[in-house]
């Protein structure tokens, strides 16, 4: 049995992957205890974990939809300057707080392993310990990728990789969104020298890479190659905890695939304007012979806009039930949700978005799985023609399906128990992925650039 802690940023997106990995490893019997924000205190006492509770002052800037009610000029950010902006105030700001928080509850129980989330930035600082002095420290990625590499453009551009000249790109973009970020590194920098008396040795979108593990919660298909991927990257696929379905609507029976099911959700957080995918889906299908179901992430049903005749909602519908049901699946970009579809080999039409949007979005064109909208509030006829093509174009859905076959051979929670046996058992870095990747790292994915 291993003393496992996890940390994790208060914040949906961030929250509810750990929550699935405390679940699996409280029920192989190892103690676990979770570090998070006090909204989450119930959710993660279901898992059977024991809950700390981050300081106040940790919590008040981490909720990204709170920050941008007390900054509204970061709702006027894209790209690297929405990245840059978040950085500062919601991951480099508090990272010395949660250090600290994490030190106190290993002195107050030693830890084998550390489990952080990509923007959990204290986990960073813990790494400027030699490994005998810490416990091993894990990096969970719940978003795309955020490393740097000569293969990718800067994470929040929301950039493929190029056809021609992607590396001389690549590298002029990594530099422009340094200088972008320099305000956030020199935050880290000081936190650290403050700790360990020089800065921090990596940039701060490089710290996965440092980690004595790289957990990604995804499958090589759905994410860009890189010549130099770090030895530690491990692919386990995305993880669910269980959760009791939420009961079935009354007008589920409709579901009786007569005509093509359109599903529509911007999930639990970026789901208060409508106006970004639920709005103008509504109005782009409303003549058409498809049935559309909404999902409003728990919203009351009497916020959305008015329903035409062809469309169903309720705030939560059960996944396992609907999707097999489904024929497309419109999204604003959700990590995990983009994920549920993918596993069920669902065909998606992504939106634009904030925060890690713009990545996810870029990676379902990419991948072949979809099609990308790259505005956040598009056009009823852009979506349209988008809808449409996904379904009368087989190839989307044959992409999923061949994602979905990847996502059920990925190791999945046998992968994280390997990866804490591994690196609890040595003082040494894992050298070897679970999950090797599949395509050649120097050139574009069949599907790349795909609209």
């Amino acid at each position: 049995m291993s003393s496992i802690l996890i940390a994790g940023l208060p914040a949906e997106g961030h929250v509810g992957p750990l929550l699935a990995i405390a679940e699996h490893l409280v029920a192989r019997g190892d103690a676990v205890r979770f570090l998070t924000g006090a909204r989450f205190a119930d959710k993660v006492q279901a898992t059977g974990a024991t809950f700390l509770k981050l300081p106040a002052d940790v919590e008040v800037d981490e909720d990204i939809t709170q920050l941008t009610e007390r900054h509204p000029e970061r709702a006027r950010l894209k790209g690297a300057k929405a990245v840059a902006f978040d950085i500062e105030h919601v991951f480099a700001g508090p990272a010395k707080a949660e250090y600290d928080a994490l030190k106190a509850a290993i002195a107050m129980q030693p830890a084998d392993v550390v489990f952080a989330d990509t923007g959990f930035l204290g986990a960073s600082l813990l790494l400027g310990h030699p490994r005998v002095a810490r416990p091993a420290v894990v990096m969970c990625s719940i978003t795309p990728l955020p490393l740097e590499s000569p293969d990718v453009a800067p994470f929040g551009l929301g950039l493929p990789p190029a056809r021609v000249l992607n590396r001389p790109r690549n590298r002029a973009l990594t530099a422009l969104t340094r200088r972008a970020m320099s305000g956030a590194q020199q935050i880290l920098d000081q936190q650290h020298r403050l700790l360990h008396g020089k800065p921090i040795p990596f940039t701060l979108f490089n710290w996965g890479r440092q980690a004595d593990a790289l957990i990604h919660l995804t499958v090589p298909s759905f994410e860009y190659p890189m010549a130099d991927a770090p030895a530690n990257l491990h692919f386990v696929g995305p993880l669910c905890a269980h959760s009791s379905p939420p009961p079935l609507p009354d007008w589920w029976s409709e579901l009786d695939g007569r005509r093509p099911v359109v599903h529509v959700t911007q999930g639990t957080v970026a789901n208060v304007d409508y106006s970004q995918t639920i709005g103008p889906t509504l109005q782009a299908l409303a003549d058409d012979d498809v049935l559309m179901v909404v999902a409003t992430g728990g919203r009351p049903l009497d916020t959305l806009p008015p329903l035409p005749a062809n469309a169903r909602a309720a705030t939560f519908l059960p996944y396992d039930e609907l999707l097999p049901r489904t024929s497309v699946y419109v999204t604003n970009g959700g990590y995990g949700g983009v994920h549920y579809a993918l596993r069920h080999g669902v065909p998606i039409v992504a939106t634009g978005g904030k925060e890690d949007k713009p990545e996810v979005g870029a990676r379902v064109a990419w991948s072949g799985a979809g099609r990308r909208i790259r505005s956040e509030h598009p056009s009823p006829r852009d979506l349209r023609r988008a809808i449409h093509a996904v379904l009368n174009e087989p190839r989307y859905r044959a992409t999923s399906v061949r994602i979905a076959a990847e996502i059920a051979a990925a190791p999945g929670f046998a992968g994280v128990a390997a990866i804490v046996d591994a690196v609890t058992q040595t003082r040494c870095t894992p050298t070897t992925p679970t999950q090797a990747r599949k395509r050649s790292p120097k050139i574009a994915a069949p599907g790349a650039n795909r609209p």
